[in-house]
């Protein structure tokens, strides 16, 4: 063989039009193969020297292939554009396919005793791949995007080279850049172009810049792999564009320029060169050098690949100098046989699909036994069989536990996915049983805990049939309003009762902030003790977390309904919740003149008030004991927090016992005294000296409630809470105590786990939240498992063991709660106000500074008409949207609300049920809002831009928490709210009436089996002859028709006509597609565009205040209708008995509210 090397033919496949570079390269270590990769995206094959073409396959991508690596066992490749990077056989078939999520910059050489290769994308990271299964070993950041990659031969150093000329060292066992001052250097000064090593030393090309362009650096720099240190370089004045390290010579290297000179030169003797210029029409694409140096292989733009032979001029070399393993040819077809078609050729000699050996089918009968019977019975499970016994005949077992569950169990096809409503027919299905737990495996995520969405039916949220998912008297939350994820720490809150008595005594007070959170934590709580089961949503408080969040800038703690798969709710829920904490304790603070909660739990300091409740409840009043290691001074510091934030060994610790250092409690009051340690300046020794910090706290301080973050942020973190050897990590009760000047405290107490908030994360869907809580009420009616979980809207009762339970990475505790046993019973909340102040019905409060008297359309009530049990009131509420409905339109044209519109209160009106002022409103309050208003409902609202604002309303104009406050204390007197559709309203105002309080006309005026709910227009049009909602809704107006409506049926109740009239009602509707019609002459008026003003009223003389006609006693005609006698009608109406023809008679309007 000679020395020097001449060029061979070169190799050209060109099937395309236009010629396709070749822009990458490599030699089979083990095969006759040269691997090649064109500018199209695609890796070919080129058997022997002789260029025989082979497989053929794409990278993915549709443009140039970036990088071939060919191993042993696979071919590696990537593209330009591709997603991922991918392993192919010898063959073409693709192993596996790996997708990052970013673009991936380059990849490593492989190293001889290793199955990995490090990945660089463009986050920017490394990645640790293994080359067999495709799957991530390791990831590392990485300091910049990475172009080129390259480990040693003796894989003692890994080297990186980025686009910005810098070359760096890494750890080769965790990819982590050396934090030496030599391990990295700028070689070039605009990026590297290649990169080759030996065991000591580093060649590197690139660019430098020219007249400010990039030019190609004439010098290959070298340096000593140990430190970086630049020793001469070698001078190539064609600049080069490849480097390549002859494998069987570790100093040996190719340098080619881009046209086609290269200059083989021995690092360490300089001297002794070999110049070769390719014959190539164009210019070097890419550079190969095979094992044993046998050939060299060029790549060109023109798509040939030229080869320079070591061999003697005649002899024809395998690539390699061997024949190696044989190559895998690809599969050929056999040729289909020759047909001469004629015009009665017969089409069967086709043959569809062509074979040529007997199918199954064609099997005769005495092949097949008789007995088969398909499917064949199960086998019995050897466990099952050991365990058999026999009596007379029979074979009896007892069922293994761990087959318990899986009897009778079959696969069936998915359930459809569409929501259950309430509108629709019973199925079948709706009284499926629960699924015994015993057949999930610990990595299956049991039903109660999965994410449960609400669907949306066209008679929207109200349709959606809640009750299925709770079949308890604990309400759940709903899920479609934006921050919903604070729904399972309302509900921790909720249950813990000493909170719940105090949000609860704090909206009897005047709250003087308008946003509030302690407040809405209230009205929430009353809101689920009244609903018992119903489901309730919490839209004002979650609507106050964003406000109040906006405030003090943590924006961190908004939702905006765009999670994502590996979006974590675990770190938001525990931020919210010390946000929420520290915000009850502020606003719950009536210094000085807070009640003590718990007067016998220590001296009492006349002169030092109390705390703010919340303080009393969750405050850790600690000191902080700061020891100077230099001089051993000792400095305290007061410390208060209200939450404990776990911290967790970071390995377990040498001892006999480890488990004392690992177990709950252990982990708990490390956490509790906090010791750390940090370095500053001494005041007493003047030496920048370290500092040791822990807490202080005798066991009796220790607080009623202990509120915990669990800060499980990690795998590391995660793996302390699973379970190990069906023992749970988590126990129902911690025993605690403090630590006094450095000593543990005697004392103990126990405290008893009350509630978890844990986050589920599925890997198919978006993580959530959910609260298990051991319920109060449950404990008192000595429930044997008083443990519930809260999924939103689904309530369930679980086992204590289900609670404790961490069974696989799923579950993510975040919040925990435990109550102090021995104060339980010494709090005392007896000093807490209760009752509301039934004055502020008689108050008229209003902060527009432009009200009009005119506009005044209410009278408060007096103090001798505040309101008893039983009395009769009417209302009606307006909404203005403050958020657009989000809707999904499919191909086949159907839609799907993703999240319905959200409605906020902008008009209540209350009026008098009975009385001297019967149908007078004593509330008629505009509410002010803060948030922008997409969408003022004009049409049906009657609210315009202008009417919530402060500054520019002529209507009074009331704080939302005013009139919430007014609502609360009607309910709480036992009114009976009379009114039209007020289901709908209450769940947006988010108040809970219970059904023996509410006569709502949509319900008096139905007939089942109609199946149709008639609108309070129509129905006041045709009961009462009146004429409403001509051009918008005015809500006292629609009050007023509700509680005349209500005043009818109580007639013909008495007189037992109202079934006849009722279905004389539906009847005669019908022919009006039940909506008043037109009258003679008069034109349909176009609706008015939202937030804008609206079309005049029709001209009707409108009374003074005080002249609202009295309702009782009701006037009854002839016809068993209403008669009317206070508003002159705009035109005659006749008793519907007697109309002969009913064409045209009233305006048309669309009949159904909101």
């Amino acid at each position: 063989m000679s020395t020097t090397y001449h060029q061979i033919p070169s190799l050209t496949y060109q099937r395309d039009v236009l010629p396709q570079p070749i822009t990458a390269l490599s030699f089979d270590p083990v095969s006759d193969i040269l691997w090649s990769g064109t500018n199209s995206g695609h890796v070919c094959a080129n058997y022997t020297p002789q260029g025989l073409r082979g497989v053929h396959y794409p990278v993915g991508g549709r443009y140039a292939v970036k990088k071939i690596l060919a191993t042993d066992t696979n071919v590696l490749a990537c593209g330009v554009t591709s997603e991922g990077l991918g392993a192919w056989g010898k063959g073409g078939i693709n192993n596996w396919y790996f997708k990052p999520g970013n673009q991936i910059a380059t990849f490593s050489n492989k190293p001889q005793n290793s199955s990995a290769i490090v990945v660089a994308t463009a986050a920017p990271e490394l990645l640790l791949l293994n080359t067999q299964t495709g799957a991530v070993v390791r990831r590392t950041p990485a300091p910049s995007i990475l172009t080129h990659l390259h480990y040693t031969a003796s894989q003692s150093y890994f080297v990186s080279g980025d686009a910005d000329g810098w070359i760096r060292l890494h750890d080769p066992r965790d990819l982590t850049s050396r934090s030496t001052a030599s391990s990295s250097v700028k070689a070039h000064i605009s990026g590297i172009q290649g990169i080759e090593t030996s065991s000591t030393l580093l060649f590197t090309i690139g660019l430098g810049v020219r007249q400010g362009r990039p030019f190609p650096d004439p010098l290959v720099k070298i340096y000593d792999l140990r430190n970086l240190k630049a020793l001469p370089p070698i001078p190539f004045s064609a600049g080069p564009a490849f480097i390549t390290r002859f494998p069987n010579r570790a100093t040996t290297l190719a340098i080619t320029s881009s046209q086609g000179l290269i200059q083989v030169v021995d690092a360490t003797n300089p001297t002794t060169n070999e110049f070769y210029q390719l014959d190539a029409p164009s210019y070097v694409s890419s550079v190969a050098i095979s094992p044993t140096a046998a050939y060299m292989a060029f790549g060109d733009s023109d798509g040939a690949i030229h080869l320079l032979s070591a061999a003697e001029e005649e002899a024809m070399l395998p690539f390699n100098g061997f024949d190696g393993k044989p190559i895998d040819w690809p599969d050929t077809t056999e040729p289909l046989p020759e047909i001469e078609w004629t015009d009665s050729t017969p089409l069967n000699l086709v043959g569809m699909p062509y074979y040529d050996t007997l199918l199954l089918s064609s099997w005769s009968k005495a092949f097949v036994p008789s007995s088969l019977y398909f499917p064949p019975p199960a086998k019995i499970p050897q466990q099952v069989l050991s365990t058999m016994k026999m009596n007379d005949s029979i074979a009896y077992a007892t069922l293994p536990k761990e087959l318990r569950g899986r009897r009778n169990v079959v696969p069936s096809a998915p359930k459809k996915t569409s929501g259950r409503f309430r509108s629709g027919k019973a199925r079948h299905y709706d009284s499926e049983p629960i699924t015994p737990t015993s057949e999930y495996t610990p990595d299956t995520i049991p039903k109660c805990y999965r994410k449960v969405e609400i669907e949306y039916s066209k008679f929207g949220v109200e349709d959606f049939d809640f009750g299925f998912y709770n079949r308890t008297s604990y309400s759940g939350l709903e899920t479609h309003i934006l921050n919903s994820y604070t729904n399972p720490l309302v509900q921790v809150m909720h249950y813990t009762v000493p909170i719940r008595r105090l949000a609860k005594s704090h909206i009897t007070i005047d709250c003087p902030h308008e946003h509030c959170l302690l407040c809405e934590l209230g009205f929430v709580a009353r809101m689920l003790e009244d609903a018992r089961g119903t489901n309730c949503q919490a839209s004002n408080f979650c609507k106050t977390v964003g406000v109040l969040a906006q405030m003090h800038n943590a924006i961190e703690l908004i939702d905006y309904g765009r999670e994502t798969p590996d979006f974590t709710y675990s770190h938001m829920i525990q931020m919210f919740h010390r946000f929420l904490v520290d915000r009850l304790s502020t606003e719950g603070n009536s210094f000085p003149h807070n009640p003590a909660l718990l007067p016998d739990a220590g001296p009492v300091n006349p002169h030092s008030p109390a705390p703010a409740p919340i303080t009393q409840l969750l405050g850790i009043d600690a000191k902080n004991i700061i020891v100077c290691q230099s001089c051993h001074a000792v400095r305290e510091k007061e410390n208060m927090t209200h939450l404990i934030d776990l911290v967790y060994p970071v390995r377990k610790q040498p001892t006999n016992d480890p488990a004392q250092e690992t177990d709950f409690a252990s982990i708990l009051r490390n956490s509790l005294l906090r010791r750390t340690t940090h370095k500053a300046t001494c005041q007493t020794c003047k030496h920048f000296a370290t500092f040791e910090s822990r807490r202080s706290i005798p066991t009796r301080d220790l607080p009623p409630i202990l509120a915990v973050n669990a800060a499980v942020h990690n795998e590391e973190t995660h793996k302390f809470w699973r379970d190990q050897r069906r023992q749970t990590f988590l126990k129902p009760r911690v025993e605690l105590r403090g630590q006094i000047e450095g000593m543990d405290d005697p004392e103990t107490v126990v405290y008893e786990l009350r509630a978890m908030v844990v986050q589920v994360v599925a890997k198919d869907s978006n993580s959530h939240l959910v609260a298990l809580v051991k319920v109060p009420e449950a404990e008192q009616s000595q429930e044997s498992e008083p443990w519930y979980i809260f999924n939103d809207f689904l309530v369930q009762n679980m086992t204590e063991e289900e609670v404790l339970s961490v069974p696989s990475n799923w579950k993510v505790p975040a919040i925990l709660y435990f109550e102090r046993m021995d104060l339980r019973q010494r709090i005392d909340l007896s000093s807490l106000p209760d009752k509301m102040d039934p004055t502020i019905l008689c108050h008229d409060t209003n902060i527009a500074v432009n009200r009009e008297p005119r506009m005044i359309k209410h009278e408060p009530l007096r103090y001798e008409e505040l309101p008893k049990p039983g009395t009769l009131i009417a209302i009606d509420a307006e909404f203005v949207s403050m958020q657009q409905e989000e809707t999904e339109y499919r191909s086949d044209g159907t839609k799907k609300v993703i999240r319905p519109a959200r409605l906020s209160l902008a008009r209540v009106s209350v009026l008098r049920g009975d009385g001297p002022k019967e149908g007078v409103p004593f509330i008629d309050d505009h509410i002010h809002t803060s948030e922008i208003i997409v969408d003022y409902l004009t049409e049906f609202s009657g609210i315009k831009f202008g009417d919530l604002d402060p500054s520019l309303s002529r209507y009074t104009l009331t704080p939302l928490k005013v009139v919430y406050k007014k609502l609360r204390l009607l309910v709480d007197s036992g009114c009976t709210f009379i009114g039209h559709g007020l289901s709908k309203d209450f769940r947006i105002i988010n108040i809970f009436v219970p059904p023996e309080q509410v006569i709502d006309t949509v319900d008096l005026y139905y007939l089942e089996n109609r199946q149709r709910r008639l609108s309070l227009r129509f129905l006041t049009w045709f009961v009462l002859k009146e004429n409403i909602q001509t051009d918008t809704h005015d809500s006292i107006e629609d009050a007023l028709s509700a509680l005349k409506l209500y005043k009818v049926y109580l007639q013909l109740e008495a007189e037992g006509t109202f079934d006849k009239k009722l279905e004389e009602l539906y009847r005669e509707g019908r022919q009006y597609n039940f909506k008043p019609p037109l009258p003679a002459g008069a034109q349909t008026s176009s609706p008015a565009p939202p937030s804008s003003t609206s079309s005049p009223m029709p001209n009707i003389p409108l009374v003074p205040l005080t002249g609202y006609p009295r309702v009782s006693p009701v006037p009854i005609g002839p016809d068993g209708m209403y008669v009317r006698h206070a508003l002159p009608p705009p035109f005659p109406i006749q008793p519907f008995m007697q109309w002969p023809n009913r064409q045209a008679s009233h305006p048309n309007q669309n009949g159904r509210r909101r």
